[in-house]
C-alpha cells in the first residue's frame, strides 16, 4: 500500500509543480514582482527545474537530502507570506509556498526517495547467489547458474523510464573496457517489457547482457522487488506497475557474492570505481 501511495504521490507532485509554476508566471505578469507570486516562484521553480534536469541531463546520483532545495523552498515560503497583501494571496502563500513548496519537497526527499529496505539475508557477502531465471533481450532463457563461469556485475534497474537508472547504466558503460579487461561480465536486469530492453540494448554499443526479469520473478526471489513502485501513468507507456529496487550485485567466478549495493535512497548510487575496486581487491587482474 505504501508504494502505491508513493506512485500516486510522485506523479501528482510533479504535475502540481508544473501547474503552479505556470500559475506563478501568470500571477507575476498580472501582479508584478512585489507580490506573493515572487515567493511562490522562488519556492517552486527550483524543484521543478530539478526534475527537468533529471530527465534532460540525468545524473546517476544526487545529494541525499538536497539541502539547497530545502533552503530555497523555505526562503520562498517566507517571502510569499511577507509579500501577501490580501486574504486570497495568503491562501496562495500557504497552499503553494508552504504546502507544495516545503511540504511536497520534504515528502519527496525524506519519504518518497527512501526505499524502506529490510535486512536481506539472501544477498549477504560470502554467500552463493540464489539461482534464478531471466530472459535475454531476444527472449532466450538464461539461468544464473552460468555465473559460475566468470565474475559478474549484475545491475537490477527500475526501467528505461528512470533517469537515474539510465545515467548509472551510461556510467557503467563508460567503464566497459576496464571491466572487460578484468574478465567481468555485466548483466543489466529490469522487469520492464522486452521491447524497452531491446531499445536500451541498441542504445549502448557494449557487450553487456541486457536481461528481462519477467513478472519480477528473480527480484522477488532475491527480495528486491517493489510492488507498485512505478510512478502512476507509466502504464500508458507499456510499463508494469511493479518494478525492482535498484541493486548492484558483484559475484566471483564461483557465483559467490563479493559485494552488494542495496541503496535505501534511489538518488544515491555507487560510483563505477567502487565496482572496479571490489573486483581488484578480490584478486582480479587485467587480462592481456
Amino acid at each position: 500500500m505504501s508504494n502505491l501511495i508513493k506512485s500516486l504521490y510522485i506523479s501528482l507532485y510533479v504535475t502540481l509543480l508544473s501547474i503552479v509554476s505556470v500559475h506563478a508566471v501568470i500571477g507575476l505578469s498580472e501582479s508584478g514582482f512585489n507580490s506573493v507570486w515572487s515567493g511562490v516562484a522562488i519556492g517552486i521553480w527550483p524543484a521543478l527545474l530539478f526534475f527537468i534536469k533529471l530527465f534532460v541531463s540525468p545524473s546517476p546520483r544526487t545529494s541525499a537530502n538536497l539541502n539547497l532545495l530545502i533552503a530555497v523552498a523555505f526562503i520562498g515560503a517566507a517571502l510569499s507570506f511577507s509579500l501577501a497583501n490580501s486574504a486570497e494571496q495568503e491562501i496562495y502563500a500557504f497552499a503553494y509556498g508552504s504546502g507544495l513548496g516545503i511540504g511536497g519537497l520534504i515528502l519527496y526527499i525524506f519519504w518518497y526517495s527512501r526505499l524502506g529496505r529490510k535486512n536481506n539475508a539472501s544477498l549477504e557477502n560470502g554467500k552463493r547467489l540464489p539461482e534464478f531465471q531471466l530472459k535475454t533481450s531476444k527472449g532466450e532463457n538464461w539461468s544464473s547458474s552460468e555465473l559460475s563461469q566468470h565474475p559478474a556485475l549484475i545491475l537490477f534497474f527500475r526501467g528505461n523510464w528512470c533517469p537515474l537508472c539510465m545515467a548509472q547504466i551510461k556510467e557503467v558503460a563508460a567503464s566497459y573496457q576496464q571491466l572487460e579487461k578484468l574478465g567481468v561480465k555485466v548483466f543489466l536486469v529490469s522487469p520492464q517489457p522486452e521491447k524497452h530492453t531491446q531499445a536500451l540494448a541498441k542504445k549502448f554499443d557494449v557487450k553487456y547482457h541486457f536481461m528481462v526479469d519477467e513478472n519480477n520473478q528473480a527480484a522477488a526471489l532475491l527480495g528486491i522487488d517493489a510492488k507498485h513502485g512505478t510512478p502512476k501513468g507509466m502504464e500508458v507507456l507499456g510499463y508494469d506497475s511493479d518494478t525492482v529496487l535498484p541493486t548492484a550485485i558483484l559475484t566471483d567466478e564461483n557465483g559467490v557474492i563479493l559485494f552488494t549495493d542495496q541503496t535505501d535512497n534511489y538518488r544515491v548510487r555507487p560510483e563505477p570505481d567502487t565496482f572496479l575496486r571490489v573486483f581488484t581487491e578480490h584478486g582480479l587482474t587485467a587480462q592481456a
